[in-house]
């Protein structure tokens, strides 16, 4: 026996979450920024060992629990996905409070957690939904036109939730389920062509489309991993309120629903994080549901004891 690790299970909105309460590699206690990178550069294994086949699987969001480094803080994460780590996700921070409530660990009210980009609020409300103060969110680019392969010319705008994103501004596209397969391919075409195209760090596609009644926005967001965001993306559409404060199409703390392609939906606002309204702090409000506790077995004779690679 090599050692096991405990982990909480949860979807948000959709989106699964695997945050790990003991038994991950030891990081020691310095800032999350530093601890991300030895947990790339050193142990590694641990998050094939969580998140990959055969016991996770491509679209699982890991999540790290760490004592936080700022002591204004209640708690730290490092997220990571099937093929790396994410700087914040948002989905999964609220399936990280989610589990917090689920343990005992909280209360209703707000928590301060450090993540390796910055630190964010989050809210337990007394409904059981969970609002998230994101790190600042900008945009970079207005309007950059990719051509890509079987997919023709693509307009969108790069900015930054706590991920880089491509947004889509034309074509609008069909965002739903069936569609999934088309949406995939497209979103992989455009990703290439903004990488060659001078956006090497542009990593998540957001593609928009029509919402259903109710919403303001659909969307279909490609992660890292090539794997579909199940939830509306809450990294995604903190970078979507950059894009429409800048263009003034939404004021501070006006809501906007935005939809993914399940369906499910987040409420969002936000207010200016600087006197020069360059930059925005969104806040994103959706719900989780625990769906498994459980110990991972981590066995040495195993052939696949850290992940298929």
């Amino acid at each position: 026996m090599t050692g096991e690790i405990h982990a909480v299970d949860s979807h948000t909105a959709g989106e699964p979450t695997r945050i790990v309460l003991a038994g991950g590699p030891p990081l020691g206690n310095g800032p999350l920024s530093e601890r991300l990178n030895l947990f790339r550069t050193k142990h590694d294994a641990y998050r094939r060992a969580i998140i990959t086949e055969p016991r996770g699987s491509d679209v699982l969001v890991g999540g790290l629990l760490c004592e936080p480094h700022d002591p204004e803080c209640q708690a730290g994460v490092i997220f990571f996905n099937n093929v790396g780590f994410l700087g914040m996700c948002g989905h999964g921070l609220i399936g990280l409070v989610e589990t917090l409530r689920d343990q005992g660990n909280i209360d209703t009210g707000q928590i301060k957690i450090e993540t390796p980009v910055g630190t964010v609020a989050a809210t337990l409300h007394s409904g059981g939904e969970i609002s998230v103060s994101n790190v600042e969110s900008y945009r970079v680019a207005k309007d950059v036109q990719v051509h890509t392969k079987g997919f023709g010319t693509v307009s969108g705008d790069i900015a930054y939730g706590g991920n880089w994103f491509f947004l889509t501004n034309t074509p609008q596209q069909k965002v739903t389920r069936d569609e999934i397969g088309n949406l995939t391919a497209m979103a992989c075409a455009i990703r290439k062509a903004v990488n060659e195209g001078g956006y090497p760090e542009v990593d998540h596609i957001e593609i928009f489309g029509n919402p259903d009644d109710g919403a303001d926005s659909r969307n279909f967001v490609l992660c890292p991993g090539l794997e579909y965001d199940r939830s509306p993306c809450g990294t995604g559409t903190s970078a979507k309120l950059a894009c429409l404060a800048a263009d003034g199409k939404l004021a501070p703390h006006q809501p906007w629903v935005q939809q993914g392609v399940l369906g499910t939906s987040f409420v969002c606002e936000y207010s200016w994080a600087d006197s020069a309204q360059q930059r925005i702090k969104p806040t994103i409000r959706g719900k989780a549901f625990i769906t498994a506790e459980t110990h991972l077995k981590l066995t040495a004779n195993d052939p696949f004891c850290w992940g298929i690679q």
